[in-house]
């Protein structure tokens, strides 16, 4: 089957379908322009780059800076120009014209606001890994976040010489502990009243339509975090014959044997196949 009669496929199930669960990686967000590396990271990065000698900004997260001061320095502008700078990106437009009027849900390890930016309904959305829009103590004495588009812009506005002033370091105001960004990434991580009646709404989506005729359709998501999209997918598919796996990535993909005739892999631009599929 070539690329047009695969498009034309899927078409066809999303129009029939009794519902579609989407699973979004860091590829969509890449596909709208939001890429960690390259000319974008070197145009809003010269300095740090300059400085700290950064490859790209997922592990420039990672430096061992040497006071609060200089990682809240980097960290808000990583925030800033993720989460609050950019606008939707088109990728975002035209999958929800593409769920328009549907019985849809979405699944997302994405922590930059797109979805919502894009229009999407917050109560179809689960974003399993935070979101850099809010704080959380670091040592997560309790299970609360915080809006941080105030403090951040604030942090653009007063650094100096690659540092924050001493006195806009976040803290929790339960412990005295300093903040951490609302990301998956120890055992720290905050699930808070929003985190978690998001994880039921997608679970009783899940058990609602789990023997419907229902698209498992993955955008950009790669192997860094399998578990949470990637895997269950291929498992929901194979435990439902009325199901249909939709992968669209740049990357070739090894589909299990078990789902093969279930499934339809697109590969190439997920920009480009979502215009496509808008257009037919």
């Amino acid at each position: 089957m070539n690329n047009c009669e695969k498009l034309n496929e899927v078409a066809d199930l999303l129009s029939t379908a009794d519902a579609i669960i989407v699973g979004a990686g860091s590829g969509l967000s890449a596909a709208a322009g939001l890429t960690y590396s390259g000319p974008r990271f070197e145009e809003l990065f010269s300095d740090f780059i300059s400085k700290y000698h950064f490859s790209d900004m997922y592990s420039a997260g990672f430096y061992p800076f040497d006071s609060l001061e200089e990682y809240w320095a980097y960290w808000s502008k990583h925030i800033f120009y993720n989460r609050y700078a950019p606008e939707a990106g088109e990728p975002y437009k035209n999958l929800l014209k593409i769920l328009e009027g549907k019985n849809y849900f979405v699944l997302t390890t994405n922590v930059d606001h797109q979805f919502q930016k894009a229009g999407f309904d917050k109560e179809r959305l689960f974003y399993t890994q935070g979101d850099y829009g809010l704080f959380q103590c670091s040592k997560a004495c309790h299970k609360k976040t915080y809006e941080n588009e105030s403090l951040i812009n604030k942090m653009i506005a007063q650094q100096q010489a690659f540092k924050i002033p001493q006195g806009l370091i976040p803290k929790c105001p339960k412990c005295g502990e300093p903040f951490a960004v609302n990301l998956r990434v120890d055992q720290y991580f905050v699930e808070d009243n929003g985190w978690l009646e998001a994880q039921n709404r997608y679970h009783s989506f899940l058990e609602k339509n789990k023997n419907k005729k229902i698209l498992f359709i993955e955008l950009g998501v790669g192997y860094n975090t399998p578990v949470i999209i990637k895997y269950p997918f291929w498992q929901m598919t194979y435990q439902n014959h009325e199901a249909t796996y939709i992968c669209v990535n740049q990357e070739a993909l090894v589909i299990p044997d078990e789902i093969q005739a279930q499934t339809i892999h697109l590969q190439g631009d997920i920009k480009q196949t979502l215009e496509a599929i808008v257009d037919l």
